[in-house]
C-alpha cells in the first residue's frame, strides 16, 4: 500500500510538469517542424519537402547571419563566465554567511524589471544625448556628442549584462559545496594561487561551468530585445530573421525552417562544447 501511495504521489506531482513539458515545448517544436516541412506550390497548396531548408543555404545573407549569432553568442558566453566566476567565487567561498544572501539578492536586481526596460536602460545612457556622452563632454574628454549605440560592442554589453545571473546562479551552487579543505591542501603541497585554480578550483566548478555556459548561450542566441534595440538595424541577429519571416513577410514555411536551424545548431554548438570539455548534460549539477 505504501508503495503505491508513493506511486501515486509521485505521478500527481510530476503530471503538471510533465503536461507543461509536453503541451508547451513538444508539440509546439513537431509543428514547426512539420511547418518547416511544407513547399508552397499554390495559393493554399503545399507540398512536403527540404525545400525550404534548401533555400536557405542558397542566401548567403541567412547562413551567415546565423553564423554570426552563433560567434557573438559564445563571445558573450564567454564574457559572462569572465565576469561571473570572480563574483560567484566569492559570494561561494569568500563572503561572510550573513553577507551572502544580500550578495545574491543584489544580483536578482535586473530580474525584477523586463528586458525591454533594461534595454531601453541601456539607450539613455549610450545614446548621443545620454548620459555618459554628457559626462565625457563635461569632463572634457570629447568636444561634441558621441553615439555610442547601434553597434556590436553596445550589443554584446547588453547581453552580458542581461544573462550573467544565469551564469552565476549555477557556479554558486557548485562552488558552495566546495570543501575547504582542498584549497588548504593545495597551498600546503607548494601550490601557487593560480595553481590552486588550474589545478582544484576550475575543475571541481566544471559542472557549474558547463551549466552556466549552456544556459547563457541559449538564452543569448535566442534574444531577440536586446540586440533589436542597442544594434539597430545593424543587429544582423537571426532571431529578427525569423521575426521577420513569420510577421513582416507572413512566411511561416520559412520562419518555421528558420527556428529548426535556430535550434538544431545551437544544439550543435553546445553538444560540441561538452565534448570539448569532457562533460554530459548527466554531470553538468552541483556537487555534493
Amino acid at each position: 500500500m505504501r508503495s503505491d501511495a508513493g506511486k501515486l504521489s509521485l505521478i500527481l506531482l510530476m503530471a503538471p510538469f510533465a503536461l507543461w513539458i509536453l503541451l508547451l515545448i513538444v508539440l509546439p517544436q513537431l509543428g514547426i517542424g512539420y511547418v518547416s516541412l511544407r513547399e508552397k506550390i499554390g495559393p493554399g497548396q503545399f507540398t512536403f519537402g527540404f525545400g525550404n531548408y534548401m533555400d536557405f543555404l542558397g542566401e548567403p545573407i541567412y547562413w551567415n547571419t546565423l553564423l554570426r549569432t552563433a560567434w557573438m553568442s559564445i563571445l558573450v558566453t564567454i564574457l559572462a563566465l569572465l565576469v561571473g566566476f570572480p563574483v560567484a567565487y566569492y559570494i561561494a567561498k569568500i563572503a561572510r554567511q550573513r553577507s551572502r544572501a544580500a550578495l545574491f539578492l543584489l544580483c536578482l536586481i535586473p530580474l525584477w524589471v523586463s528586458d525591454l526596460v533594461r534595454a531601453f536602460g541601456w539607450i539613455v545612457l549610450l545614446r548621443e544625448t545620454g548620459l555618459v556622452s554628457g559626462a565625457l563632454q563635461w569632463a572634457g574628454l570629447i568636444s561634441g556628442p558621441v553615439e555610442l549605440l547601434y553597434n556590436d560592442v553596445t550589443v554584446v554589453i547588453g547581453l552580458v549584462y542581461t544573462v550573467v545571473l544565469f551564469m552565476i546562479v549555477p557556479l554558486v551552487s557548485t562552488l558552495d559545496g566546495m570543501d575547504d579543505a582542498l584549497l588548504e591542501a593545495g597551498y600546503n603541497l607548494g601550490g601557487s594561487r593560480f595553481t590552486v585554480f588550474r589545478r582544484i578550483i576550475v575543475p571541481y566548478a566544471m559542472p557549474g561551468i558547463v551549466a552556466g555556459c549552456i544556459i547563457t548561450f541559449m538564452l543569448t542566441a535566442g534574444s531577440y530585445l536586446t540586440p533589436i534595440l542597442l544594434g539597430g538595424k545593424n543587429s544582423s541577429w537571426f532571431t529578427e530573421q525569423i521575426y521577420n519571416q513569420f510577421i513582416t513577410r507572413y512566411n511561416w514555411e520559412a520562419g518555421a525552417t528558420f527556428g529548426v536551424l535556430l535550434l538544431g545548431f545551437t544544439s550543435l554548438v553546445i553538444w560540441l562544447g561538452l565534448k570539448l570539455t569532457g562533460q554530459s548534460l548527466a554531470t553538468t549539477v552541483a556537487k555534493e
